[in-house]
């Protein structure tokens, strides 16, 4: 029989299954090796005591202190009328401020007994307010005292508590404790790092770092333990992609070479514009991949209105010019008939294959969506599996197992952060060979989060904007302090109406239903607001009939039928109205060059990232844009900062650098990154670019020069932890 090695070993079997369900629901640990990994959030100095001046109300904290006095009470209660009910009020100090506890009932005993004046303890619980003196009703303590009663206050005063992520069922010296118990299994821990690395970096081995991470003696030790334990967060996953890079450039594709005087050549040659160096450079490197018989695995990325669609048309067109097809999935409806009208007449009449009036090189644009009528879904069908239509454009309906494709030969994957791997997986499996991968993202993404997030994928950057793009003047509307800039900024827009342009009013919420209003809140300081969000429906009502009266007001969100939104967005387009009122449904992709103001209402509950693609639907034109960002909240906020920084610069790139140090490194990874996510314990993406990227390096290095991993079964073991089958999923094209 297979002995469990011991970091596999349940925590069930070694701390008691009572203990381990709690891990297990709480904590999401299962196994010793998993508790071994729940690192201590931060460190209490036994001779420092947490500061009891500055405690948050409403929070679980936990506080070692010194009790000054303790007192019972007696009182006379319904439950107790004959004056039985017993209170003990005990008073802890440690030098910079005064703390109640409080304990009623049967629960006053052991507390009674034990909290005595001049006793220390390590003490948890809710801060709450009574009589307006902060206090902790009934917390959960421990004593500190040496297992050997004789050990000096004066030993104890430079030890190190760790104090662990913990849940209101598991105090963090709960978790300390059960750590004890299994920290000496931490003495088998395969090193997943090879020992040429190691010793180049001068890191300690895994058990040591483990020991050191868990049970410090100095801040050396926590210093030391955290390098080792980046680098092998930033190793194994950069291994992970490294493999992945392996393993695709193995596949087998069709090398797709454009004809020399066909349909790309046709297309170059009626633009009525020349191309940005940025758009020649990133077309060369992608053209390069297509010709190659790998799939291409390639992100474009490109600041909003960088031209990316035109580059990924060319080389959609190179993919027909060779025979084959090319598919575009859209996030939304609304995006894919944008997509799908801009091609069109971009190609003018190249994009009618197979019609009188067509172009000879010319081929057919289709578009699929879940809202077609079944006529037109069944003619866009046939010309897929015929070969008919060299380009589609759709939704997730393109993945339907209805849809064939006659050659499949490059998929174009529009804002990427928006689709599950397994969406992008299916619509892949549909070529005959895997089909070569152009993913497009408008959001910046800092170098190390790309190598993080993306490490399979190469790179390329679109960071000039064509010439004819307007600058776009940014600005905060404080509309709580100063109620006569909400005016001006009314104002603002009647004035670019005038001039014969466009607006659009952004608004957190569609209006019509409650869940609408919970999704809608979002940001931090959401529960100190009471007001709900403003809504599109309310909105548009209000300046319609109040400081707008007269222009020509139409709404747009995501609950309208697609015909409605579509008829919307063409009006909006052809100029028939003057002011579109809209969800965040306009934040990819819509393209109307006449629409120079843009007035966004609570722009504080948008992200950094999402303001920024929003502010990019303004300024597309000859004419320069506008982007006034309306608030309530208060100077000195947060929120206030995140808008002032995002008025402050146009480059997208300092503007995610902003966001991520804003936001917690989960999100960062986004959804579709589980794997990534749940092994980032101690590494963050930006503070650490260079560790990622020399673990990149390296990570590069031993997979070509070993790539089964036969010789660090560490290293392989490791892998397994990160990636089971779902992880290695998420990772797949992440």
């Amino acid at each position: 029989m297979d002995l469990v090695p011991a970091l596999e070993e349940p925590l069930k079997k070694v701390l008691g299954p009572a203990t381990a369900k709690v891990m297990a629901e709480h904590l999401g640990l299962h196994t010793v090796g998993d508790l071994l990994h729940h690192y201590p959030r931060r460190y209490e100095e036994r001779g420092q005591l947490t500061h009891l001046a500055d405690l948050p109300m409403d929070e679980h904290v936990t506080v070692v202190a010194q009790v000054a006095d303790a007192r019972l009470h007696t009182f006379a209660s319904a439950k107790a009328p004959r004056g039985k009910g017993q209170r003990l009020e005990v008073t802890i100090t440690d030098g910079s401020g005064r703390l109640q506890l409080v304990f009623f009932g049967n629960g006053v005993h052991k507390p009674h007994k034990e909290l005595l004046p001049g006793t220390r303890a390590l003490f948890a619980g809710k801060v709450s307010v009574f009589n307006r003196r902060l206090q902790l009703a009934h917390p959960a303590y421990e004593l500190l005292r040496g297992e050997d009663v004789s050990e000096t206050v004066d030993s104890w005063a430079g030890a190190l508590i760790p104090i662990y992520p913990a849940t209101a069922k598991l105090e963090s010296w709960k978790i300390a404790k059960s750590i004890q118990t299994v920290l000496p299994s931490a003495q088998e821990a395969l090193d997943p790092l090879p020992a040429p690395l190691r010793e180049g970096r001068a890191l300690v081995s895994l058990p040591e770092a483990l020991l050191k991470i868990h049970r410090p003696h100095t801040k050396g030790d926590i210093a030391d333990a955290r390098n080792r334990l980046k680098w092998d967060e930033a190793f194994v996953l950069q291994v992970a992609l490294a493999r992945r890079r392996r393993a695709d450039a193995q596949l087998p594709a069709v090398a797709r070479v454009p004809a020399p005087d066909g349909l790309l050549a046709a297309f170059d040659a009626d633009l009525p514009f020349t191309l940005t160096e940025g758009q020649r450079k990133v077309s060369r490197e992608i053209f390069h991949d297509l010709a190659t018989e790998h799939p291409m695995h390639r992100l474009l990325q490109g600041e909003v209105g960088s031209g990316k669609t035109l580059v990924a048309l060319r080389a959609m067109l190179a993919v027909v010019d060779a025979g084959g097809q090319a598919a575009m999935l859209a996030p939304t409806e609304v995006l894919a008939q944008q997509h799908h009208r801009s091609i069109v007449e971009m190609m003018g009449e190249l994009a009618e294959g197979g019609m009188l009036g067509g172009a000879e090189q010319a081929t057919k644009v289709v578009l699929l969506t879940g809202s077609m009528g079944a006529a037109a879904r069944r003619q866009a069908l046939l010309d897929l599996v015929t070969g008919e239509a060299g380009i589609v454009i759709g939704t997730h309906a393109l993945i339907e197992d209805k849809v064939q494709f006659h050659d499949l030969g490059l998929v174009v994957v529009d804002e990427q952060h928006r689709f599950g791997v397994e969406q992008r997986d299916a619509l892949r499996g549909k070529g005959k060979q895997p089909p070569h991968l152009l993913v497009m993202t408008a959001t910046p993404i800092p170098r190390t989060v790309a190598m993080t997030v993306f490490g399979d994928l190469e790179t390329s950057v679109l960071d000039q904007l064509p010439a004819g793009r307007s600058p776009i003047a940014s600005h905060v509307v404080p509309s709580a302090d100063k109620p006569h800039f909400l005016a001006r900024a009314w104002e603002r827009v009647r004035e670019e109406v005038a001039n014969g342009h466009q607006a659009y009013v952004v608004c957190p919420r569609i209006g019509d239903d409650e869940d609408d209003m919970k999704k809608a809140r979002k940001s931090p300081e959401d529960e100190a607001e009471k007001r709900p969000p403003l809504a599109v429906l309310d909105v548009a009502d209000q300046l319609a009939k109040g400081p707008l009266q007269g222009l020509r007001v139409e709404v747009l969100h995501g609950r309208m039928p697609p015909d409605d939104k579509d008829a919307v967005m063409r009006r909006f387009a052809a100029g028939g109205t003057d002011v579109l009122v809209a969800t965040t449904v306009i934040e990819v992709g819509v393209n109307v060059p006449n629409a120079t103001a843009m007035v966004i209402m609570d722009a504080d509950r948008f992200g950094v990232s999402q303001l920024h693609q929003l502010r990019g639907r303004v300024g597309r034109g000859s004419a320069p844009g506008l982007c006034l960002l309306v608030t309530d909240m208060p100077e000195a906020s947060a929120a206030r900062q995140r808008l002032n920084a995002v008025a402050s610069t146009l480059d997208g790139f300092e503007l995610s650098r902003i966001d991520l140090e804003q936001r917690r490194e989960g999100d960062v990874l986004g959804q579709a990154q589980s794997g990534a996510r749940s092994s980032l314990r101690v590494l963050a993406v930006i503070d650490d670019e260079e560790i990622i990227a020399e673990a990149r390096e390296e990570a590069t290095a031993v997979v070509a020069a070993d790539p089964e991993l036969d010789h660090l079964p560490g290293l392989r073991t490791a892998l397994d932890a990160l990636l089971d089958e779902e992880r290695e999923q998420y990772l797949d094209k992440g």
